[in-house]
């Protein structure tokens, strides 16, 4: 029987980097080695495992059923073996950093509600904050660089991806504008909003798609002045007066009192969901339950 020192855990590396590249030669590209010592020492390791690890499928490596369960356990044992390093590297802040990544299309202020209860008792953290694209955010969770990331849609299904998507919760949309362009355009709300001036996400946001299906259902014909990837800064243009401009309706009193806007109507059947996405562990760490634990309660206050 095979004892825990015999295993080469740089040989499970060149086997990792394998798994995920699909073939020796980009693995040996990414691991800037010769193709002969990786092929050499996988074979070591499945000679040391006493079963294959790899099946030919055209130009191709694909994962034995061997090899499946191998690979969940090497990310398991390289994530820990990441935490191993930062939580020693950081020893001298006495706190343990969390890094979320948050997506663009994330308003501020949520973020803010799903995440401030990271720096209360009794966790004690150094809460680390970066914004960025989707699937650049989710390439980071999975080469565990972050350890959560907060967005606007679930992760997608892939076979070599083994992301949690939690659902935090669904919030009404209403529309807001300044005081002039509440009182142009909000009697008898929404007959007046044919030309109104009107500031959107791109459509690349998931968002985008539910408020024009609103808009034509209602055979409304808004004047779009501007479209944003970034909801802070959709929202600084309406605060200027330029335009009407979506929002939750669940953060009413925020959005009045630091982009003096009021709510103009309910886009009634229009909302939006967060989720909390993280990678499969057998030992998750606290922070992510509380992220999660935060969503129902602060989304709706």
């Amino acid at each position: 029987m095979m004892k825990p020192d015999d295993l080469n855990y740089r040989h499970l590396l060149y086997f990792w980097a394998v798994a995920k590249e699909g073939s020796i030669t980009r693995a040996a590209e990414r691991l800037g080695l010769s193709v002969q010592t990786i092929s050499t020492q996988l074979t070591l390791l499945e000679r040391q495992l006493g079963q294959a690890l790899f099946a030919p499928q055209g130009r191709s490596l694909i994962l034995t059923e061997a090899g499946r369960t191998a690979l969940v356990y090497a990310e398991q044992i390289f994530q820990i073996g990441g935490k191993l390093r930062e939580a020693l590297a950081e020893s001298a802040y006495h706190r343990p950093r969390f890094s979320v990544g948050v997506t663009d299309a994330v308003p501020k202020l949520i973020s803010f509600r799903l995440l401030e209860s990271l720096l209360q008792p009794p966790l004690k953290l150094r809460l680390e904050c970066i914004e960025g694209e989707f699937e650049h955010l989710l390439g980071e969770l999975a080469l565990n660089r972050l350890d959560l990331v907060v967005a606007d849609r679930s992760a997608p299904q892939r076979a070599n991806l083994k992301l949690d998507s939690h659902l935090l919760g669904n919030v009404g949309i209403s529309l807001f504008g300044s005081v002039d362009l509440c009182a142009r355009y909000g009697q008898e709300f929404p007959r007046h909003l044919d030309s109104a001036p009107l500031l959107l996400p791109t459509r690349s946001d998931p968002l985008r798609g539910a408020i024009d299906a609103w808009f034509e259902a209602h055979d409304l014909r808004p004047e779009i002045v501007g479209e944003f990837s970034d909801s802070a800064l959709l929202k600084t243009f309406g605060r200027a007066g330029l335009g009407l401009f979506p929002a939750p309706a669940a953060m009413q009193a925020d959005i009045l009192a630091q982009f003096q806007s009021q709510p103009l109507g309910a886009l009634q059947g229009v909302s939006e969901s967060w989720y909390a996405i993280s990678t499969y562990k057998r030992l998750p760490h606290p922070a992510v339950a509380v992220v999660r634990d935060a969503g129902g309660e602060r989304l709706v206050s």
